[in-house]
């Protein structure tokens, strides 16, 4: 008996991972050199400066397209299977058009206790669109997405990675509805709300698109568990010190050179001189008598 396994696309991906145009105009790629040379500057080794090019990359496109894979690679030295095998790993790098207001709904345990999915569903049937998809006018994107990180006032909505807490479905609503007016409310945790090109943008590490100094704030809920600690005389231990060895009364300048002499050599692999972790005389079989 012979088995047929087709292979390729799931039927909800709309065509290849990214897709889009595959190469920006001149006056578009020479603007984004200015801005990409402002990023690299920042590390010992340009391709560290990959996460921040996608965001860039990103914030031109509303997602990320061949154009800016093939950009990113110019600018680092890099292939396009390496920056694409990058940027198809993590979440935040969107590979289909993406609306104003990327309008996420945690549904994680707590959430979901809370309320998240019936928030997620009302606003599935509020937009009439289902999770990943985006409202005809191009203003909001809605998706489910896993633990916010923000579970002390759950349920949590994050648009374009901005908390908005203790929400309901009612105040979900609202909020869309303000995000379709143009009259974005003020996120719980910060002082505005940017679109998800801005909200891009900064990530990438530029200058905010209003100069404003956007500083979280902290709630009591956040609070509560250092308040307990402190008010119970609790503290983590003190750590150890550093075990003393033969390089520990090294210069600072001896110590480097050291290092560098060795940097390209792979690790040593356990011997009866370098046990393994864990391994002592009494367990090494190398260290043994034999009879």
């Amino acid at each position: 008996m012979s088995i047929f396994l087709e292979l390729g696309q799931r039927p909800d991906e709309p065509g290849p991972p990214i897709h889009g145009p595959a190469s920006y105009p001149v006056d578009v790629a020479t603007r984004l050199r200015d801005d990409a040379a402002i990023i690299i500057a920042r590390y010992p080794d340009s391709r560290s400066a990959l996460l921040p090019l996608l965001h860039l990359a990103q914030a031109e496109d509303g997602c990320l397209t061949p154009a800016g894979i093939a950009f990113c690679a110019e600018q680092l030295g890099l292939t396009a299977a390496e920056v694409t095998a990058v940027a198809t790993f993590y979440s935040m790098y969107r590979r289909t058009p993406t609306g104003d207001y990327l309008v996420g709904v945690c549904t994680n345990t707590l959430c979901a206790v809370m309320g998240g999915d019936a928030i997620l569903e009302n606003l599935q049937d509020h937009l009439g669109i289902g999770a990943g998809q985006s409202t005809p006018d191009g203003r909001i994107t809605l998706e489910h997405v896993e633990c916010n990180a923000a579970c002390d006032y759950a349920p949590v909505v994050m648009v374009n990675w901005e908390f908005f807490d203790n929400q309901t479905p009612s105040s979900a609503r609202e909020l869309v509805d303000a995000l379709r007016a143009g009259e974005p409310p003020t996120p719980s945790r910060s002082g505005s709300l940017c679109t998800f090109r801005e909200t891009a943008r900064t990530l990438a590490g530029l200058p905010h698109p209003d100069g404003a100094d956007d500083a979280a704030t902290v709630g009591a809920a956040t609070l509560a568990g250092l308040r307990i600690a402190r008010e119970r005389g609790m503290g983590a231990p003190a750590a150890e010190g550093p075990a003393r060895d033969s390089t520990s009364d090294a210069t600072g300048h001896e110590q480097a050179e050291a290092a560098e002499a060795v940097k390209d050599e792979p690790a040593p692999g356990p011997s009866a001189d370098v046990p393994a972790r864990g391994q002592t005389e009494e367990t090494d079989p190398t260290a043994m008598d034999t009879p």
